[in-house]
């Protein structure tokens, strides 16, 4: 093979890759899995697509080996293939708010509050954390907890938050955490909590940072 055609087919190797990340509902299903596994239904559900458009996405990311896939009974579970393909699509997510101005607006639409909720890095989490100074609250779906945590989060899903006050301590600050910088569980979480009286902040970022920075990680029924 000479030097053109070795070339040639080396980048349309990396331009599969390329393919498989060049549609925003197949960016989304990859944000998606950083939370762990899933099936294809939830997938559908939580990405607003339809079973057969999902599995369609589903189908060329596994072609581009972004994602692995299992059976269990009638079900397909798909899961990241691995720790590079999130560090992908962090490095995308943060090529994307560094160029695109457009990002920023973005998401200061839909929290228009951001500069009021104090945020807390992943350090002083895990010292506030350690030292038992703090409440730390996962307001993710339940199955998403169960996955994988933050060690000693209590799992309160953002929809049962306010019924579901009186089980959270008042004598000490609430840390509230949800799926990364982009979702707004844990910012909407601050407000409702700030509005009967906690002291609440919010993690800097979600569950797939911390476990990508070599935090501790727990999951119902780890053993």
């Amino acid at each position: 093979m000479d030097d053109r055609n070795f070339k040639d087919a080396l980048y349309e190797q990396f331009a599969r890759i390329g393919h498989a990340l060049s549609t925003p509902k197949r960016l989304e299903i990859l944000d998606l899995l950083g939370q762990g596994e899933r099936s294809v239904e939830v997938l559908a559900r939580e990405a607003a697509l339809s079973v057969p458009n999902a599995s369609q996405h589903l189908r060329v990311l596994r072609s581009a080996r972004l994602v692995d896939s299992r059976r269990d009974g009638l079900y397909v579970y798909y899961k990241l293939a691995d720790s590079a393909v999130w560090r992908l699509w962090a490095a995308l997510r943060e090529l994307g708010q560094l160029r695109l101005t457009e990002i920023t607006e973005l998401v200061r639409s839909i929290c228009q509050d951001e500069a009021s909720v104090d945020l807390v890095d992943r350090q002083m989490l895990w010292r506030m954390a350690q030292a038992g100074d703090v409440t730390v609250l996962d307001v993710r779906p339940a199955a998403e907890f169960e996955s994988g945590h933050i060690p000693g989060a209590a799992s309160i899903p953002l929809g049962e938050l306010e019924r579901r006050l009186s089980e959270i301590p008042r004598e000490q600050p609430v840390v509230a955490y949800c799926r990364g910088p982009y979702c707004v569980l844990a910012v909407q979480a601050v407000e409702l909590l700030r509005s009967h009286g906690f002291t609440a902040r919010r993690l800097k970022d979600g569950f797939p940072e911390w476990r990508e920075d070599g935090f501790p990680v727990e999951a119902v029924g780890a053993g």
